[in-house]
């Protein structure tokens, strides 16, 4: 399969022409060490994995020689194995005044990037990279940073193509990990199983925090249960027949693990009685599908569920676009005590951007009048709107806009 180009690359090398070390993170097969070895090029950069027993032992045992037999600049893949380099990294570091000396990537975060940032705080630039944007997959790469004014939207308009609810759910059951783009449907079931059984089972065990499979199963099915909903620990420890906190435990790992997304609340001193639980998503959307048994993506889009899938979508499309981006957003929703909700608050330099998320090509309009509960928030309310399946920008009124979902 041809390279597809990735909307972080940008980012990436301007940080590694600032840090010494930069560190990729995500799940599993989201395509880290393809984007790296891309970029490599013709660099004369060395390569090396953990996953190889071999390389993984060296580099445990003796760091000195590690760096010896694998000399920089260089890829390291999977480094999380191996948290006895980082202190031979600084020493190398602090050695050269050269940029860009370790590229590494990792795939399970939390113990990793405690690790990372004792050891190399200041000499180290830390990135994200999640599953194929709907428009990464397409090629499309917008000319101008999303900030939901009338202007940006045009704009964008002209670069895509029409708004198309049957590719868009083929996109959400199908997801982003490039082995998927030609799959078939017996190939797509046995990659997701073999995910599982062969990524994360490991990794948990790995970590520590899981040592029933078949629990664990469970546990994941019923997160896929729950995609677009305020997580709810008792309803997933009983689906799981495992206690509350081990529920806790368990999510708290998919999230450090990049499978599944956490979307908190928003709170404000100003605005009493607001939600304080997160809602669950999945950073692909496939697997979600996968795991809620949806046979296809007719069925899915027509299914009960098919509004939270598009709300995921559009939740993790967001994510992707700004941690991209030269301007990374704080995103929360707001839900009150009177049940009024807005899907999506983005905080962009100082201002908050309101956005709901509607499966249907014909929102109400009336829908953003419920942003005026942020007129005593601390920060400037900016543009917004409903994202939708519409076809074309329609404004509503002087800050909002009916936004197409392929212009995200």
């Amino acid at each position: 399969m041809d390279y597809i180009n990735r909307s972080l690359e940008r980012k990436f090398l301007r940080m590694s022409g600032f840090f010494k070390v930069v560190l990729v993170t995500g799940a599993r097969q989201v395509g880290k060490t393809t984007m790296l070895r891309y970029l490599a090029g013709k660099q004369n950069r060395t390569y090396v994995s953990l996953d190889s027993m071999l390389a993984r032992d060296l580099a445990k045992s003796d760091p000195v020689l590690f760096f010896q037999t694998y000399k920089p600049p260089i890829i390291i893949d999977e480094v999380q194995y191996a948290p006895e380099l980082f202190s031979q990294i600084k020493i190398i570091c602090d050695e050269s005044d050269e940029t860009g000396l370790f590229w590494l990537t990792g795939s399970q975060q939390y113990n990793m990037m405690k690790n990372v940032q004792e050891s190399l705080a200041g000499r180290v630039g830390i990135l994200q990279l999640y599953g194929f944007a709907m428009n990464e997959k397409d090629g499309i790469v917008f000319e101008n940073e999303l900030d939901f004014s009338l202007a940006c939207l045009l704009s964008r308009q002209e670069q895509s193509k029409k708004n198309d609810i049957t590719y868009v759910f083929e996109y959400i059951w199908r997801g982003g990990l490039p082995q998927l783009f030609h799959a078939d449907d017996e190939q797509r079931q046995e990659y997701f199983n073999s995910y599982i059984n062969t990524y994360l089972m490991r990794d948990a065990a790995d970590l520590g925090s899981v040592n029933d499979a078949l629990r664990f199963g469970r546990f994941l099915r019923a997160c896929a249960a729950l995609v677009g909903q305020q997580v709810n620990y008792k309803t997933l420890a009983d689906a799981s027949e495992i206690s509350q906190p081990t529920s806790k435990v368990w999510l708290e790992l998919l999230e450090s693990m990049g499978i599944v997304y956490l979307l908190q609340p928003y709170s404000n001193n100003l605005l009493k009685r607001l939600a304080k639980t997160p809602k669950l998503y999945f950073c692909d959307t496939g697997f979600a599908a996968y795991l809620a048994m949806w046979p296809s993506w007719e069925t899915l889009m027509n299914g009960a569920a098919s509004g939270h899938y598009f709300e995921n979508f559009i939740v993790m499309e967001l994510r992707k676009s700004y941690s991209y981006s030269q301007k990374d957003a704080y995103m929360t929703y707001y839900r009150d005590s009177n049940a009024k909700e807005i899907n999506i608050l983005l905080q962009v330099d100082n201002e908050i951007h309101p956005l709901e998320i509607k499966k249907t090509a014909k929102p109400d309009r009336r829908d953003v009048g419920k942003f005026t509960v942020l007129d005593k928030a601390l920060l400037k309310q900016g543009s917004g709107g409903i994202i939708c399946l519409c076809e074309e920008v329609i404004p509503i009124d002087s800050m909002n806009c009916f936004i197409p979902s392929n212009l995200i």
